[in-house]
């Protein structure tokens, strides 16, 4: 009779006989996770705060650019798309760029045009106060405009008023935003006065800023009934602004030239005002996609340091792993506590970055006096994208832990 040598079980099999199958419930590893999380404290707010430099960079940059972009959107809107400016050029015969007197008469008959107003450059300088030397300039230009003007380009009068029929005929002068500050003028209730080509005038007002027309807020601006009457200035408009109908706009665009200038109609310049707005609002959403890069950079870097983390927890914990194992807890077991306690990192991460991200959106938001927009993708996607990397980051050091052996575990120990 042959005697038979039982060969001792291995430690995990015989540890799932005594003990029978091994559960582990969501909620349980949770709470391993979450211990593990609580025991180094310090470890795992470093380790969050890649994700949430990244996720908050990304919230940031993607609200900045709604609101920036909700705020010109509506600047465009009040502003229009309607506005043409009729300009002189050289034009291919080389003609003297000037267009004639009559221009804005002409223009007025035209049907889809709504209103029309003129500007006449004035060569009379220097502009003075009483606090300026002898040698200032500070950058103005003294301007002949239409009563129109204004009106014609949606403009507004922060002081006082703009020039009527009766003010344009008499010394009286309207500064534009920049004009007035660099005047060091706040106020027309007192009437300052200042000089242009040595001659005194009153001022009456000051203007709001001029989007559609930057050079404006230069300026000041007299009636060209006092221009005619004080310096014997020919009224050739150096820039002409036309509202239009939008429907017609392609339409009165193309007759503006041979309507003006009829003799050399390639010596006449159109453009449109809002183009420029539009084409920063494409410049902006240039910028956003590389902001959006560099948001990425940093959430990038944040997962390898959540991944460097949960590699060194692995190594740190083996004896912790082994007791486990020998306890009964499965791979699978090992595996999910390790990953769970990944995806808590980034997802305390990913919710500060959000938070972090829309505040800093509504502080300067409200600095600029736009409108908070905070995309719902970009809240959304920041903690989705969390997750994410929380789960890339997770699965190696998960599946390391998983494969350390009861044995090779507890011996390290």
């Amino acid at each position: 009779m042959t005697a038979t040598v039982e060969t001792p079980a291995p430690i995990e099999a015989a540890s799932s006989a005594r003990m029978g199958p091994s559960r582990l419930r969501p909620s349980d590893i949770i709470t391993v996770a979450t211990d593990g999380l609580r025991q180094r404290k310090v470890r795992t707010a470093l380790s969050a705060l890649g994700i949430t430099i990244g996720i908050a960079a990304m919230v940031a940059v993607l609200g900045l650019s709604e609101s920036s972009r909700a705020d010109l959107s509506n600047q465009i809107e009040q502003l229009g798309t309607n506005l043409l400016t009729v300009e002189p050029s050289g034009g291919f015969g080389g003609g003297d760029g000037v267009l004639p007197e009559e221009s804005v008469a002409k223009l007025g008959r035209i049907g889809p045009i709504e209103v029309v107003a003129d500007i006449v450059t004035l060569d009379q300088a220097p502009l003075r106060n009483d606090i300026m030397s002898s040698n200032e300039t500070k950058g103005l230009t003294a301007i002949a405009a239409d009563v129109d003007l204004v009106a014609t380009l949606r403009g507004s009068v922060a002081s006082g008023a703009w020039l009527d029929e009766t003010t344009s005929q008499t010394p009286t002068v309207v500064l534009g935003s920049i004009a007035a500050e660099r005047l060091a003028i706040t106020s027309v209730t007192d009437g300052p006065m200042i000089t242009i080509g040595g001659q005194w005038f009153t001022v009456i007002g000051i203007l709001g800023d001029f989007p559609l027309a930057e050079n404006l807020d230069r300026a000041v601006f007299i009636g060209k009934g006092a221009a005619v009457s004080v310096f014997d200035v020919e009224l050739n408009p150096s820039v002409i602004y036309v509202r239009t109908d939008p429907d017609q706009l392609d339409a009165v665009r193309g007759v503006i030239s041979p309507t003006v200038d009829p003799q050399s109609p390639d010596e006449v310049s159109i453009s449109r005002p809002s183009d420029v707005l539009e084409a920063q609002e494409a410049a902006d959403s240039a910028f956003t996609s590389l902001f959006l890069g560099l948001g990425a950079v940093a959430l990038l870097v944040g997962g390898i340091g959540i991944a460097n983390v949960m590699v060194i927890a692995v190594i740190e914990r083996r004896n912790e792993i082994g007791l486990r194992r020998a306890l009964g807890a499965t791979r699978a077991h090992i595996r999910r506590q390790f990953l769970v306690e990944a995806l808590l990192l980034s997802s305390l991460g990913g919710a500060a970055g959000v938070s972090l991200g829309a505040g800093v959106t509504a502080f300067y938001a409200g600095v600029e006096g736009w409108e908070v927009v905070i995309p719902p993708i970009a809240i959304i996607g920041g903690l989705v994208a969390a997750l994410a990397i929380g789960a890339i980051a997770g699965l190696y050091p998960a599946m390391r832990a998983a494969r350390l052996a009861p044995t090779e575990a507890l011996r390290s120990a």
